[in-house]
């Protein structure tokens, strides 16, 4: 069973670093590289200088990206840029949008949740690359710290946890911002209440996203537990969300396919804003855009599978084409874009889906597509972190050996 526990969390310090937009940032993987550049320049202490760390000529096993976010990351604690929470707690988490027209919010409590094999009482529903498991191994290794929280999504509904957060969201907050897309971040620090423990424990947790960071806590705490036995390794930072009560939106991540064009894919349509106007999950209706006798054509139309579409995409038209260099891109006019310019041969556009039809295609077993889906709004990075040497010595009075 998932047990969810307290931790003592690591937390900017305004009257050090100035607002809190100069120095978070969204999770590393929704990260453009123009997006990287404006967050390192916002502010020497912007935490994608921890996430997305750079590369530099002369790296090697010595002196590397990790090893720079290990160092930044000790001079933080050791200036107060970053300031422990007092105690080990809990953070109740709220994130205020607006959606199509409609005043939203998703909210939860991000805490530790340990850490247990894929398909048991935690689900992932989608496939996982190597490539970026083996990057943030690599970066937790370095940095032994939890630098942004898994997000899930529990079966609920969770009693306790909505009491938990109607308390919170009496009192002042421990942190605020509004981001880049205009959602109000907000961030509590309360204890742990043993009936929101015991009901999270019989949850099952649907991983809405970090399905890499996951895999990779998998094997940090294999590595660990190897090296030193039980331990923080056994748990993992999550936002926990009751997925009964909150609506997060299910935005799709578009395909742009670089090397080869997909087939047409139903009847002409006049732009983009019609395409994605007309594509849609119940349906299984996708849009395309490509250049047909020297002219970028926009279609939309039905594939023959099942909802949802991406698995119809993936089974009917990807697999057929193994060499495309399939590019995830959540925005839709950049997928546009990239055709337009011709750096791609074409893309396709996808629907939003519902956590329903996700967690259904879970309880049966199955997976979707890698990138299948962009869960928004998601936590910001660096709101709260946990390094496990706190944890540690929280639990035991031992710090954790630091490389």
């Amino acid at each position: 069973m998932p047990r969810l526990s307290p931790f003592v969390g690591l937390v900017f310090d305004p009257s050090r670093v100035g607002p809190l937009e100069r120095v978070t940032a969204p999770p590393y993987d929704a990260i453009s590289p123009e997006e990287r550049t404006r967050l390192h320049h916002a502010s020497d202490a912007n935490i994608v200088r921890l996430i997305l760390s750079e590369e530099r000529p002369g790296d090697d096993a010595d002196r590397n990206k990790y090893t720079r976010a290990f160092d930044l990351l000790r001079s933080w604690r050791a200036d107060g840029t970053l300031v422990p929470t007092d105690g080990p707690r809990i953070y109740p988490y709220e994130m205020r949008f607006r959606f199509r027209g409609e005043a939203r919010s998703v909210r939860g409590v991000i805490a530790a949740i340990d850490l247990e094999p894929w398909g048991g009482a935690i689900l992932p529903h989608e496939r996982t690359m190597a490539a970026p498991v083996e990057d943030r191994l690599s970066l937790m290794r370095a940095v032994q710290t939890n630098l942004s929280p898994i997000y899930a999504l529990l079966g609920g509904p969770c009693a306790p946890l909505g009491e938990v957060l109607g308390d919170a969201a009496t009192n002042a907050p421990l942190a605020e911002l509004t981001d880049e897309a205009g959602v109000l971040h907000r961030l509590w620090s309360t204890d742990a209440r043993e009936d929101l423990v015991k009901s999270v424990a019989a949850e099952r947790f649907l991983i809405a996203d970090g399905h890499h960071r996951y895999t990779m806590a998998l094997r940090y705490r294999e590595e660990m537990r190897a090296l030193r036995g039980p331990g923080p390794w056994d748990s993992v930072m999550m936002l926990v969300v009751d997925g009964a009560t909150e609506d997060p939106p299910v935005l799709p991540i578009h395909r742009v396919l670089a090397n080869a064009a997909a087939p047409p894919v139903g009847e002409r349509v006049r732009d983009l804003e019609e395409v994605l106007t007309l594509v849609d999950d119940e349906t299984v209706t996708v849009g395309t855009a490509g250049w047909e006798e020297g002219e970028l054509v926009h279609r939309a139309g039905l594939l023959g599978g099942k909802p949802p579409a991406v698995c119809a995409l993936h089974d009917e038209v990807i697999a057929a084409l193994p060499e495309a260099g399939v590019i995830y891109e959540p925005d839709a006019v950049a997928a546009e874009e990239a055709v337009r310019r011709r750096t791609a041969t074409s893309a396709v556009f996808l629907p939003p889906t519902r956590v329903e039809r996700i967690r259904a295609i879970v309880e049966r077993g199955e997976r979707l597509p890698e990138k299948s889906t962009y869960f928004w709004p998601k936590p910001r990075t660096g709101m709260v972190i946990r390094p496990l040497d706190l944890a540690e010595r929280a639990t035991t009075g031992r710090p954790v050996p630091t490389s």
